[in-house]
């Protein structure tokens, strides 16, 4: 199963993060995130500050209902989104299959 079919499980902490190598072969399915250490970040642009805002209304409205929530800066037409397992001080499934789930909104 691909990561955008998937959802978040709820994480309280009390399991590993991932290792950077399975991190890796996660990340093969969402081009365009880059692994930063503990978190996966990727910028996204837009025409215009109403376009980058209706983006991240989106974005808030996927995270609420997946349980996993991103953290996100906006600059005008730009939005930087950052994803980590807040619970663990890492990565987890979760931050993937979020990624992979904001994706499909921008190309929406």
């Amino acid at each position: 199963m691909n990561l955008v079919e998937k959802k978040c499980i709820p994480c309280e902490g009390g399991i590993p993060k991932l290792t950077l190598k399975e991190a890796q072969f996660l990340q093969t399915q969402i081009p365009g995130w880059t692994i930063q250490g503990d978190l996966i970040q990727r910028s996204f642009r837009f025409k215009n500050f109403i376009q980058a805002m209706h983006f991240v209304n989106s974005m808030a409205q996927l995270a609420e209902e997946q349980g996993h929530h991103p953290d996100f800066c906006v600059h005008y037409n730009q939005v930087e989104v950052t994803l980590w397992t807040h619970a663990i001080e890492g990565l987890s499934e979760n931050d993937f299959i979020l990624a992979a789930k904001i994706d499909q909104i921008e190309k929406n």
